[in-house]
């Protein structure tokens, strides 16, 4: 029997918890519980922090505030990084051996997502502190050690409650999963801003709007060069501009395109000889969650090293880690060399032709760690080919062709590979928007696309079971 899954049981006590409804729910509460968590967490995200001096230090999460549903300054700070980070952890070392647990045990199950509360929160206040304490929010000594720990606190009891709202929509009183739910708003948001924002700003080229399309407008009438200007509004560089635009539409599009393939296996009922239907693999086996985890994964190391950076910038291993370098603005920094530069990917397509190397080992790290990710989560979620022959088996039903026993045989076949071809498509997918500069960059969209999906998916057997109209077709 595991023996440290148990050992975190006398702990699971200190976590709030949702319990599970005593009842299922029609799809009508279930809308309202889904809005009553994402407002909640608009509400958090507009909240800002009291007690802080500054906001004008380097930004550790600048590169990853869309993906990781973020906003500085305000309770939302950290955002989904503790979650995304602890699922991480607990599905590396469950893959790794370190952690023994039976999914197919309801106990075990329920240990299993406790400690990941308890690892996500342990996270939530390693995080705090370590914001708190670098001086994110202004210098400790100036701030006081009493509102040092009340900028903290504020920081950990929003932490809590991004984990309450996503237990609460994965137990049944909502749709989908909340993590999935507030990077998908996050990136629409960010799109939509960058799309039709009309903040004017002034450059040296004269005042421009931040929105592409506004800007595009306003570039045509006050400009007496309209060729010039139709430039300027397909390439200008540093806002968001029509290229920008059209490179989001086309990763959107790909992505839309590649939802729709699957392999149907034929089943049958066993207990019924008369009824049949198919089983769809989906190339998109494990949804979104290879570049989530693969997100958590860099954006922690983007976390650690500026701060190491800002602390201990002269030791050469730390400088192997990351060197990092404000903009001019002071809105944040980016890596100009070391393993956080390589795994940042390039801003335009000229960065991207100036250093190839780079390029190709981005390329490379992001398609081998969501191909990794996805096989690694399909496994240590109960989504195996024999975790899903025995869910079948236990519904009476069979491959048409095959033995009722040989049901995992046929799966083998077809799941590890959808997983694993599955996370290279939408890792490549995600650094194809990257490098063509996509509008809430291309994880954000891979996220938004995918899940805008799934929620229809979720919707659509809802209404099916309200029918009473179950069937064996596309049941999983």
């Amino acid at each position: 029997m595991p023996r440290f899954i148990y050992m975190v049981r006398p702990l699971l006590g200190l976590m709030p918890e949702v319990s599970q409804p005593d009842r299922r729910l029609p799809i009508n509460e279930k809308l309202a519980w889904t809005v009553f968590a994402l407002m909640m967490y608009l509400f958090a995200s507009g909240v800002p922090l009291y007690g802080m001096q500054t906001t004008r230090t380097s930004d550790p999460f600048h590169w990853l505030r869309v993906i990781l549903a973020s906003n500085r300054g305000t309770l939302m700070e950290l955002g989904l990084a503790p979650i995304m980070t602890s699922s991480l952890v607990m599905q590396l070392m469950q893959g790794a051996g370190l952690l023994q647990v039976n999914m197919g045990s309801r106990e075990e199950r329920a240990l299993f997502a406790g400690a990941q509360k308890l690892v996500g929160f342990g996270v939530t206040l390693a995080e705090a502190v370590a914001y708190v304490f670098c001086g994110m929010y202004g210098d400790v000594a100036t701030l006081g050690y009493g509102t040092c720990a009340l900028l903290a606190t504020q920081l950990c009891l929003a932490g809590l409650l991004v984990i309450l709202l996503d237990e609460l929509l994965q137990k049944g009183y909502g749709l989908g999963s909340g993590l999935s739910l507030f990077m998908a708003v996050n990136t629409c948001t960010d799109i939509l801003w960058s799309t039709v924002a009309p903040v004017s700003v002034t450059t040296g080229r004269g005042t421009e709007y931040h929105g592409c399309l506004v800007a595009f407008v306003h570039l045509l009438v006050s400009r007496k060069d309209k060729l010039r200007a139709l430039a300027d509004a397909f390439t200008r560089p540093h806002m968001p501009n029509l290229l920008n635009l059209a490179g989001t539409l086309a990763i959107m599009g790909a992505v839309t395109w590649f939802q729709g393939w699957r392999v149907n296996i034929p089943v049958k009922s066993v207990k019924h000889r008369t009824q049949s239907g198919q089983y769809p693999v989906k190339l998109f086996y494990t949804g979104n969650m290879p570049v989530v985890l693969y997100a958590a994964m860099v954006g922690q190391l983007y976390f650690v090293s500026q701060l190491v950076y800002a602390k201990m910038g002269s030791i050469p291993l730390v400088r192997l880690l990351g060197v990092w370098e404000e903009y001019g603005d002071g809105a944040g920094s980016k890596p100009v060399s070391g393993l956080a530069y390589l795994l940042s990917p390039p801003a335009t397509l000229w960065e991207l032709a100036a250093d190839p190397l780079r390029a190709l080992f981005y390329l490379s790290f992001v398609l081998s760690s969501c191909a990794m990710l996805s096989k690694a989560w399909m496994e240590t979620t109960g989504q195996g080919p024999r975790e899903v022959a025995e869910q079948l088996r236990n519904e009476q039903v069979a491959v048409k062709g095959h033995r009722d026993h040989a049901i995992a045989v046929v799966l083998q076949r077809y799941i590890p590979s959808a997983a694993a071809l599955g996370g290279l498509t939408v890792g490549g997918l995600a650094v194809g928007a990257d490098y063509l500069g996509a509008l809430g960059s291309g994880t954000g969209i891979m996220l938004a696309v995918t899940t805008i999906f799934q929620y229809y998916e979720i919707f659509m057997r809802e209404q099916k079971e309200l029918m009473g109209s179950l069937g064996l077709l596309g049941q999983q």
